[in-house]
């Protein structure tokens, strides 16, 4: 029998709070958290026995996202909710880190909560004259699609030859990893410091599967350890249009070695 997930996705502060917005699931619970709640004195209290009750009560088979900016205010409140949440919980962050590459950094202390924690450099957002809020704008809604699209691929029986336990051997160990979903790879960027992916393909009926493997053969060729585990479906509504969802992990730059 295949085993399902409850996943809870928590927004903490505002950009945080603009991806969950964007999650189009009905059946996962979506929390968003106002950092000025959690500092204004005279609700402090309430607000913090609140945090701590929810959280302290999430049931087993329970996957844990948290979605946030790497900002001090931010980390104080993920602190939180981590001291308060059953160990059982599989625990993951989404860090948004606007033209920091937190792969090349070394593990930083918060990080170890976490089985992997997944960041956002917004790299393809950040091109030319393009602002920070546009950024933001336009990476908050795709991200909220990307975690969509991999919660419908996880839950309706697998369909792309990817299931839970093929992500649990991904993201269990503590490591960094990056989430994407895509219609084209540049394979110019730098795929190629990631040691392990998991690779999910839609292509369009009107797309050649061939395409596919030329994208799954080039990721088997730049990951460092040459693991991945993949899938492809073609999809009648694409038409002539492929969607990439591309999950990448490695061992923290001061850590070393695959897994």
């Amino acid at each position: 029998m295949l085993i399902s997930f409850n996943h809870i996705f928590v927004g903490i502060g505002n950009n945080g709070v603009r991806v969950v917005d964007k999650i189009n699931i009905d059946s996962v619970i979506r929390v968003t958290i106002n950092p000025a709640y959690y500092l204004a004195s005279c609700k402090s209290a309430e607000y913090m026995d609140r945090t701590k009750s929810f959280f302290s009560s999430i049931p087993k088979n329970t996957m844990l996202w948290l979605i946030f900016e790497n900002k001090p205010i931010n980390l104080e409140i993920v602190d939180l909710i981590i001291n308060n949440t059953p160990e059982d919980v599989i625990k993951l962050a989404y860090i948004l880190t606007p033209e920091k590459e937190l792969v090349k950094e070394n593990k930083p202390k918060w990080a170890e909560n976490f089985e992997t924690v997944f960041y956002d450099s917004l790299w393809e957002f950040m091109s030319g004259e393009k602002t920070i809020n546009f950024a933001f704008e336009h990476a908050t809604y795709q991200i909220g699609n990307m975690f969509s699209k991999l919660y419908y691929y996880l839950e309706n029986e697998m369909l792309v030859n990817i299931d839970y336990a093929d992500l649990f051997n991904m993201i269990r160990g503590g490591n960094i990893g990056i989430l994407r979903m895509l219609t084209n790879v540049d394979f110019n960027w730098h795929w190629g410091i990631w040691e392990r992916g998991l690779i999910s393909i839609l292509v369009g009926k009107e797309v050649p599967l061939k395409y596919a493997h030329q994208i799954l053969s080039h990721f088997q060729e730049i990951l460092s350890e040459r693991d991945i585990i993949w899938g492809i479906q073609v999809a009648n509504n694409l038409e002539e249009e492929i969607e990439i969802l591309a999950l990448l992990t490695k061992r923290w730059f001061n850590e070393g070695g695959a897994l």
